[in-house]
């Protein structure tokens, strides 16, 4: 064995098809299949751990788990053999407890099972055409029971157990539903199937006795011990578009960050214009577990339904939907959560429900959280992240960041991180991708889809293109280990290009077959390819040429690479070998033993290497390679490995396959030699983030700012306001539990004297009760003692009894014996008399039946004589009854020419129908060009329709655009209240700054004297403080001046704002009314559908209610056009109405002509078959004289007949070979039906041609009356 290791690390992917496919193992762990393992994955801690599938297996096919968690059971395919394992989990590494492969019965592979509810008994379904129900006793590997579910090779979908008892069992299939019990040691069905068989796609058992069972078309039953009890139908109304699309705008902008549970709440507006948009499927019900409250089924794809039991009746009612969320990454969101959902299972306690899909993903959502959204359907979530739903094509890793990067069939690019086992980008294209490549520097990829090869970076949260290139089809490519060069393959041409200035420096051109594999060495100077042609090639890159080559025509080569000092190339192909290549010759060939490699990695320390196989598993092995058969084989994948890497510390390695599942494998040696590559930097955690995101992000943050603020002063009024209210409701709700407090209080003290009252009633009683009772006691301890006394005398007394007849009876033995002896004496003697009676009598008998043997041969020989009297007698009878045979096909044929007759009535009758076709054909021509006129009216009315839809269309935008304005409008009152109370706030101060100056300015007049009475000039410091306060006085009311005319100019704004809303929302009553009448008046119009002339005259009403003078002028202009248009058609269907008809005319003559040859044929028929009946007769006729003359030869010799005893055959010869006679005329009668009712549906069918038609009244004769007459006959 090989000394290099890999474990299995942590898997991405999911095998969906395989029954039963989500488990769980407790509360947080589930169990599901990916590749060829079961993993047990922890939803809290992350964590995987792996049960690796059989060896040399083919596959999973089934899951189930015992209900006590105990054992996992696999069904997978081994060497195209089935095989059965049951495994353990309560210890790990996991070990095998039983293999069941060893079956005395044919199986090709078991497509379900389930567990017992003790988890002793295991079930088994085989597919078809074997279809067998197997009954396990697990444990001793024995077959306890097998039955064949259904004979007609329908497939079957589900088996399980009753959840309390062993011996029910429950089977559903297409057009099967069976319940089987097991007793004495078979499985016997207990129901009966009632009604039309349906394709039963899933069952449950809600109850011991009680299974609910979902179909095809929608349907749920519920079924109880077999019968019917209940049944429903689902109907799935799809999301409108633009339903779809809000929830992809309102759904995060990241894409890491998937869908969340709820979804956003649609407008009234939105609704009522989407609802006429929704389509009405019927959805298939694919999966059905019960819970506790009833039962969760998929209903359609994307979605699942929960139903809980009512109370009062045995029925269900829809309680929740459950959705699939739209995932904004996809090419075409609105198709992202079309997805079947084929497994559900709930947790032990059912806090959380977990689906699995047809394309490959797992979605949970915690149950809880479904009763809280009310109304709305909940949504899932990722349970883990997006998983591939194809084969995986490209797998490329780089040095700087611990990054995967994979493409898929499935049209999607995924960037994993295998350190924190995360997806860190997705994103889906309209186109395949092919192969991808990662730049060392982990910010670049390489991508060839099927229409181009486009180079994109590796944004925080985006994959952007940024160069193209015409490359169609590429199928691989890869960047050097510097970064600087890529190649992409086109065909059999390898395209190298340069990522500085992204040129094609070089095309590699000598393959004659397409290329599968290239790799470049380590100093990125050559680059290896190999292809189907047999060929691996060296190139050069500075000369564009090739080094080294070795062609092998017999091998196709599916990969290559080349060990760490670019000597040696490795090399797989399709003839089971790996072939290690150097200086243009193959040095050495391992063979692959019964496999094929697909793909291989070697580590960059050279020490050990890595194949993958065309069965899925993986081999690894130390370089140099040994001579032996010396590797380690682990089960990986379930199908062919397609690529396969080393990640650059030699760390992990990374495989993909077909079944769309990438595994990393830790990497180690069991020597202990460092196989890890010691870093000298650690991987970088920078990321690309372009300028444009940046700034819309930075201008988000700013309205999200804005937004705060505004939402922190709403919220701020709103919680004083609150702040109000609870304050009174506090004083209110204490001042009520004061007052209850008080009359509680009070009530307390009464019932406190009155329990004191009854404390001493009741001591008072219980003194009496117990004086009572001593009394009484007293009394019956007097009473019993004088009864005992008496009954010990009564005893006394029965003993001396008792000797008495004791002695007695021993006498009266002693009599019996004697007289018991005498009559044995007296009986022995009266039997001995009648047994010589007896003998006496049996002489006598034998000699009556020896006389009653004589007596019985002489009635045996009257009986013979008289059968052959009878036979005679029946001869006669049936030659009248042949005679009467033979009238009747006489007056048969009488009845033919009747037939004749009234044949040539039907032809006259068919004339007459032809021409009342051609009258009924004017009347139609008329009555089409009245219904075209009707039908232009009709569609001129649907285009006013049409425009009055518009126009109230425009008129709703109209008032949703007001209705924003006015918002807008009320935002801006709220902001201008809130300025006039700071202006407000601001004007105070400044009054009463204004007060002060007055008073100081009156002060300051008073001071100075009057000119007039003085001629002394004031002080000139006074002077000038009156001047400065003056002008600051000036000041202050022209400041106020202004903010009371900026205030008014608010208000009237204001004003004008608020009737401009009124007059707005008039005219939306007005036109919501206007829409309200005509809609009522339309739909009254409608009820004359099947009256077009009324129908014209509502129509007419409402366009002349409803549609001004000015909608005519246009419609005017259209009819002139419209009429010629018309005209034209009308001519063009009147030619094609004269072709069609010249056309019934000949088909007609051609019918008549065939219809007269037919019957021609018939009556030369018919007479040919009378004249073989005559024959026939008459040949019947001698064959009866022989057989006559032969019996009665027989009859001559009696003595023979006398000695043997006739037997039952020889006496019903003769009967039984009249009856077979009689047999074949009643089958010549039948041939003639038979012939009669041809010629029948001949007529029939001239009829239906058209131009032919019967005379009415006449009637041809039923084939019934001539049944009865006939029989009449016999």
């Amino acid at each position: 064995m090989s000394t290099v290791v890999a474990q299995s690390q942590h898997v991405f992917g999911l095998q969906s098809h395989v029954a039963n496919s989500i488990l769980f193992f407790d509360e947080q762990i589930i169990i599901f299949p990916s590749g060829n393992h079961c993993v047990r994955y922890n939803m809290d801690q992350k964590w995987q751990r792996f049960i690796p599938g059989s060896e040399k297996s083919q596959g999973m096919l089934a899951l189930s788990i015992s209900p006590n968690r105990r054992y996992l059971a696999v069904s997978e395919m081994v060497q195209e053999k089935p095989v059965i394992t049951i495994y353990e989990l309560s210890f790990y590494p996991f070990r095998k407890r039983k293999i069941l492969n060893n079956f005395d019965f044919p199986v090709q592979r078991f497509t379900c099972m389930a567990f017992s509810p003790d988890s002793k008994y295991l079930l088994t379904q085989a597919s078809p055409p074997e279809s067998s129900l197997v009954y396990w006793l697990w444990e001793k590997q024995k077959v306890m029971a097998i039955v064949r579910t259904d004979s007609q090779n329908n497939a079957v979908y589900q088996v399980s157990f009753s959840p309390q008892d062993n011996t029910q069992v429950c089977v559903t299939g297409n057009g099967i539903f069976k319940l089987l019990r097991f007793t004495e040691g078979t499985l016997k069905q207990t129901n009966f199937q009632r009604g039309e068989p349906q394709n039963y796609l899933a069952h449950t058992w809600v109850s011991d006795d009680k299974i609910v069972i979902g179909t095809d078309t929608g349907k749920l039953f519920l079924f109880e011990s077999g019968d019917q009890r209940w049944e429903t139908s689902i109907v799935v109304r799809e999301l409108p578009r633009e339903m779809k699309n809000l929830e992809v705008i309102q759904e995060s902008e990241s894409l890491i960050e998937f869908p969340t549970i709820s979804s956003p709440i649609p407008s009234y507006e939105q609704v009522m214009m989407t609802s006429s948009h929704v389509q009405l499927t019927m959805p298939q019900v694919f999966t059905i577990a019960a819970y506790s409250k009833g039962f969760a089924c998929s209903a359609g794809p994307g979605r699942v339904l929960l139903f809980e039991k009512m109370e009062e009746k045995d029925s269900y009612h829809e309680s929740k939907e459950i959705r699939i969320p739209v995932d904004p990454q996809c090419n075409d969101p609105s198709q992202s959560d079309k997805q079947d959902i084929l497994c559900m299972c709930f947790s032990p306690s059912e806090e959380t429900l977990v689906v699995s899909t047809s394309k490959n993903q797992l979605y949970s959502i915690t149950m809880p959280l479904t009763e809280i959204s009310k109304g709305e359907p909940a949504h899932f979530e990722y349970l883990m992240y997006p998983l591939h739903s194809a084969p995986i094509t490209g797998l490329a890793t780089c040095i700087r960041k611990p990054f995967i990067a994979t493409c898929s069939l499935d049209r999607s690019v995924r960037i994993w991180n295998y350190e924190s086992n995360i997806l860190e980008l997705y994103k889906e294209y309209q186109e395949e991708a092919y192969t991808i490549g990662l730049h060392p520097s982990g910010h670049f990829i390489v991508v060839g889809f099927a229409d181009k090869l486009r180079l994109m970076n590796l944004l925080i949260d985006d994959i952007r293109p940024f160069k193209e290139y015409s490359v169609r089809g590429c199928r691989e490519c890869a960047f050097s280990n510097g970064g600087h060069l890529f190649a992409a393959v086109n065909g059999n041409v390898i395209h190298v290009f340069t990522t500085t200035s992204l040129e094609n420096i070089s095309n590699l051109k000598g393959h004659t077959g397409k290329i599968r594999s290239v790799v470049w060495n380590t100093d990125d100077s050559k680059l290896i390819s190999c292809g189907t042609d047999g060929a691996v090639y060296e190139w050069n890159l500075s000369t564009g040429k090739r080094e080294t080559e070795c062609v092998l025509k017999s091998c196709s080569y599916n990969y290559v690479t080349i060990s760490p000092d670019s000597k040696i190339i490795f090399a797989v192909g399709s003839d089971c070998t790996l072939k290690e290549i150097a200086d243009s010759s193959v040095l050495r060939e391992t063979p692959a033993f019964d496999v094929t490699y697909t793909a291989i990695a070697i580590s960059h320390s050279g020490r050990m290497m890595f194949v993958g196989t065309s069965v899925g598993t993986i081999r690894a092995m130390k370089y140099p390679l040994p001579v032996q058969k010396e590797f380690n084989e682990y089960q990986a994948h379930a199908g062919p490995v397609t690529k396969m890497l080393l990640t650059f510390d030699d760390q992990y390695l990374l495989t993909v396959a077909k079944d769309g599942c990438l595994f990393t494998w830790k990497v180690f040696d069991k020597e202990g030699r460092g196989i890890k590559r010691e870093r000298e930097v650690g991987f970088a955690e920078e990321v690309l983030v372009t300028k444009i995101d940046l700034e819309e992000k930075a201008q988000v943050m700013l309205e999200l700012k804005t937004r705060v603020e505004e939402l922190k002063m709403e919220n701020e009024y709103q919680l004083r306001l609150k702040d109000m209210n609870y304050s009174e409701k506090i004083k209110e709700l204490t001042d009520k539990f004061i007052q209850e407090m008080e009359s509680l209080k009070t009530k307390n003290q009464i019932l406190k004297t009155e329990k004191e009252k009854q404390d001493i009633f009741h001591r008072e009683y219980m003194d009496d009760l117990l004086d009572k009772q001593s009394r009484e006691l007293q009394d019956m301890e007097c009473c019993n003692n004088q009864k005992l006394l008496l009954e010990y005398e009564k005893y006394q007394e029965l003993q001396l009894k008792s000797q008495r007849m004791q002695e007695e009876y021993e006498k009266q033995l002693r009599d019996n014996d004697e007289t018991k002896s005498q009559a044995l004496e007296e009986l022995t003697e009266f039997y001995e008399a009648k047994l010589q009676e007896k003998t006496t009598l049996l002489e006598e008998a034998q000699e009556d039946v020896r006389q009653q043997l004589r007596e019985f041969e002489e009635t045996k020989k009257q009986i013979e004589e008289d059968e052959d009297r009878e036979i005679q007698d029946i001869k006669i009878k049936y030659e009248k009854k042949l005679r009467d045979e033979k009238e009747s096909n006489l007056r048969l044929k009488g009845e033919t020419g009747i037939m004749r007759k009234k044949f040539s009535s039907l032809q006259k009758e068919i004339e007459e129908r032809a021409n009342d076709i051609e009258v009924l054909k004017g009347e139609q021509v008329k009555l089409q060009g009245v219904i075209k006129s009707l039908e232009k009216d009709i569609l001129g009315l649907k285009r006013e329709i049409q425009e009055r839809d518009e126009t109230i269309q425009d008129k709703e935008k109209r008032i949703y655009d007001l209705k924003k304005k006015n918002q807008e409008l009320e935002k801006f009152k709220f902001v201008l209240d809130y300025k006039i109370k700071e202006l407000k706030k601001q004007i105070e101060p400044r009054e009463n700054e204004i007060k002060v100056m007055k008073e100081q300015i009156q002060e300051v007049r008073s001071h100075v004297p009057h000119p007039a009475l003085s001629n002394q000039l004031p002080p000139p410091w006074l002077f000038l403080a009156g001047l400065g306060m003056e002008g600051e006085l000036e000041h202050f009311h022209k400041q106020n001046t202004q903010l009371e005319l900026n205030i008014t100019e608010l208000w009237q704004k204001l004003r004008a704002t608020d009737q401009e809303m009124h007059r707005e929302r008039q005219k939306e009553r007005d036109l919501e009314a206007l829409v309200n009448r005509f809609k009522t008046d339309l739909h009254n119009c409608v009820a004359y559908i099947q009256e077009p002339r009324q129908l014209k005259e509502k129509v007419r009403g409402l366009f002349e209610k409803y549609v001004q003078r000015a909608d005519m002028v246009e419609i005017t202009g259209l009819n002139t056009d419209l009429q010629q248009e018309y005209a034209r058609q009308r001519e063009h269907l009147e030619r094609n109405l004269a072709t069609l008809k010249k056309k019934v005319v000949k088909e007609s003559e051609l019918h008549r002509t065939d219809y007269v040859r037919i019957m021609q044929e018939n009556v030369f028929l018919i007479q040919e078959i009378n004249e073989l009946r005559r024959e026939l007769k008459f040949t019947r006729s001698q064959v009866y004289d022989l057989e006559a003359a032969l019996k009665h030869t027989k009859k001559i010799r009696p003595q023979e007949v006398s000695e043997t005893v006739p037997s039952k055959d020889t006496l019903g010869m003769a009967p039984t070979r009249r009856l077979n006679e009689q047999e074949e005329t009643g089958r010549i009668i039948e041939m003639q039906r038979r012939e009669i009712q041809r010629l029948r549906d001949q007529i029939q069918e001239q009829e239906q041609v058209p131009g032919f038609h019967p005379i009415a009244g006449i009637r041809l004769p039923s084939l019934e009356t001539e049944v009865g007459s006939e029989e009449q006959i016999k």
